[in-house]
């Protein structure tokens, strides 16, 4: 055997050395990624259900505690003005509805931020892995 070859299989086994620390990386990555995602759908999966249950009690106080308040207010203008107190209970109703269905609407179009800082890291790293 000649330098040649001894050098040409140093060469090879030095290329493919690389390449499998190359894949490993790779992978190792890909799995950092893979348990960021994981990390964000827990946390977004956790802040919903808190969401929910929060919402829920909060619009179940709310509405019991204003239809208690307008039921005191028309009784206690029962005598004088009852018609201007309903109406203008329905009215005040009306527009808080009205107000939440165009704040649902917009917030329903915006969007969501999910895997935006996976998103992120993967295009940090693709700027590094490609020159």
């Amino acid at each position: 055997m000649t330098e040649n070859d001894e050098a040409g299989r140093s060469g090879s086994a030095g290329l493919f050395a690389s390449l499998r620390n190359f894949a490993a990386t790779a992978v190792a990555i890909a799995r950092t990624r893979l348990e960021l995602l994981a990390n964000e759908v827990a946390e977004e999966k956790i802040r919903l259900g808190q969401l929910l249950v929060f919402g829920v009690v909060a619009l179940f106080g709310l509405i019991v505690g204003v239809i208690f308040f307008a039921m005191f207010v028309t009784v206690l203008l029962w005598d004088s003005h009852r018609l201007l107190a309903l109406g203008g209970f329905a009215v005040l109703f009306l527009g808080m509805g009205l107000y939440a269905v165009f704040q649902l609407r917009a917030r329903a179009s915006a969007g969501s931020r999910l895997f935006s800082a996976s998103l992120a890291e993967l295009g940090k790293d693709r700027q590094q892995l490609l020159p």
